[in-house]
């Protein structure tokens, strides 16, 4: 389980505008083994989390390139998985190094092998000189990807801007700040921190409920809110991405340690794209 907002404007009007800005958090077991945002050390130019999980290690939630690619992944929430399935994490590594396809030809080509893997809302993007795109697919929902308008999109863990509680509330407050343009860097990235971790529990919500038909009632109302918290699962690392108008890009990511609700580490990244 995850959740993601952001505002996507290609060709914002002012220079202190950003052509990005995503918000997201990571939500997964507290003991599930994972390394923290950094450069690939394989290939210094992809900037990401790692599962290494056994089996799943290489797997990412959500990645950046220097020459411009994104990705982004959130699960799908059901009650019946296969757990013969292939790791969704693939579908983010997989993108930030392929050499040859787009981000709307990589998702078509996701879509014809969509039945291999659970349920999943794959983001991928590419920020280049000339123009910039942002697409969008969901394994549950239509068969063709989506190339994403500008404008400020939602995702948690049912198809793009389904409208939950949890995703309206989160993102009210997030469209609130990123639609002030007076917030310097440091204090946009502080305020989307605050978006991310809201704790407030937005249930009852029959849509989600209702998608989530086998779950404990105390699981879902867990999961009713931004920022999820029980003992064992939840929100363990919040990352912030921004683009500006000049192809800047500063990475932020808070993560916990030692399964320690208390104890986290934050880490930022900053480049300019190579386009």
């Amino acid at each position: 389980m995850c959740i993601i907002f952001i505002k996507f404007d290609p060709r914002p009007a002012s220079k202190n505008a950003y052509r990005l800005i995503l918000a997201a958090n990571r939500d997964e077991f507290y003991n599930r083994p994972s390394k923290a945002a950094d450069f690939w050390g394989t290939n210094s130019d992809i900037l990401s989390g790692l599962d290494l999980e056994i089996g799943k290690e290489g797997g990412s939630w959500l990645g950046i390139t220097k020459n411009g690619k994104l990705a982004a992944i959130t699960n799908y929430l059901e009650g019946r998985l296969n757990p013969d399935a292939q790791g969704r994490g693939f579908l983010v590594s997989n993108y930030l190094v392929d050499k040859d396809l787009d981000s709307y030809a990589y998702l078509k080509k996701v879509s014809a092998e969509s039945h291999l893997y659970n349920g999943f809302n794959l983001l991928t993007a590419e920020f280049k000189t000339k123009q910039d795109h942002v697409c969008y697919y969901g394994n549950r929902g239509s068969t063709e990807p989506i190339r994403l308008k500008p404008g400020i999109y939602s995702l948690s863990n049912s198809l793009l801007d389904t409208p939950w509680k949890k995703l309206l509330q989160g993102k009210r407050h997030f469209t609130s700040i990123v639609n002030n343009q007076s917030l310097s860097c440091d204090g946009l990235v502080q305020e989307l921190l605050g978006v991310l971790n809201n704790e407030d529990l937005n249930s009852p919500d029959p849509a989600q409920e209702s998608q989530g038909e086998g779950y404990s009632k105390s699981m879902i109302q867990a999961l009713s809110a931004v920022c999820v918290r029980t003992p064992h699962y939840g929100t363990r690392t919040n990352t912030i991405i921004l683009i500006d108008a000049e192809g800047n890009v500063t990475f932020t990511e808070r993560t916990m340690l030692n399964c320690d609700t208390k104890n986290w580490c934050t880490n930022s990244f900053q480049f300019k794209l190579q386009t």
